[in-house]
């Protein structure tokens, strides 16, 4: 029975996707975390499409308010203020639903049946992200322990993903890009984001022979983003007087599925 349920859910997700049906797609592979199967790398493809795919939409919106808001001239008029704020308000809502809806299964499922070292390392780089997520909008206590959690979380899929998988392997250099990314944006720390990404660079770019085809093109994707994010941030370093809001840093959860984890 479970089983069968199991393929129709795959099915439903992918028809969900295909139509761009996202929150449908996040019911169907909720719904498959809560079965009593390991999630195998498609359904855990599917899973972090799915509510990546419903939070980044919002992650842009609520950014480009955010940049709306800080001009002088809606600063200057409190009724159009007031509106965009409160449009604001409604996503920050959303985010947080969305962050601790997957967090809960993460937590609650997830882990608890993953039973591979690459699995952990996948499982503890999302809870980083969502917590990243959740950090990004909130202030005060809600901030301080969302930044908290998250570096915990990266900690633990850092340590999984260091000891147990290659230089090379798309997780590794995923959890990576988006550490670093925590670092600087979230943590203030641009010269630990600067090592960070460097080193996983570094240390990617003297195996890069022994990748597979199949591998190649996620895993240098990656590596092409730790270096762009490094060059923007060096750059900031020598003095560039720009905004940091004109800036796109480069986070992997921002992109197109890249199928990471089918790239062993």
């Amino acid at each position: 029975m479970d089983q069968k349920k199991r393929e129709l859910l795959i099915i439903t997700a992918k028809v969900c996707e295909q139509a761009e049906r996202y929150e449908d797609m996040v019911d169907a592979v909720k719904e498959l975390a809560l079965l009593e199967f390991e999630l195998n790398i498609e359904e855990r493809n599917l899973l972090s499409v799915g509510f990546k795919n419903l939070v980044s939409s919002r992650r842009a919106s609520w950014r480009v308010l955010t940049s709306i808001i800080e001009k002088e001239d809606f600063q200057d008029n409190e009724d159009k203020n007031d509106n965009i704020k409160n449009i604001q308000t409604k996503i920050e809502d959303e985010l947080e639903e969305i962050c601790l809806k997957i967090l809960k299964i993460i937590d609650e499922h997830l882990i608890k049946k993953a039973s591979t070292d690459e699995s952990l390392a996948f499982y503890y780089k999302m809870k980083g992200d969502y917590y990243r997520y959740f950090a990004e909008f909130t202030s005060g206590e809600k901030r301080e322990k969302a930044s908290s959690q998250s570096l915990i979380a990266y900690k633990a899929a850092t340590d999984i993903a260091n000891k147990k998988l290659a230089t090379t392997h798309p997780i590794r250099l995923g959890l990576a890009l988006n550490f670093s990314v925590f670092y600087y944006e979230i943590l203030n720390s641009p010269d630990k984001a600067c090592h960070l990404a460097k080193q996983a660079f570094d240390d990617a770019i003297e195996k890069i022979d022994d990748l597979t085809e199949k591998s190649y093109k996620d895993s240098t994707l990656i590596m092409q983003l730790l270096r762009e994010n490094l060059t923007l941030w060096t750059s900031e370093f020598e003095d560039i007087d720009e905004d940091s809001d004109e800036y796109d840093i480069e986070d992997e959860g921002e992109d197109e599925e890249e199928d990471e984890a089918e790239n062993n």
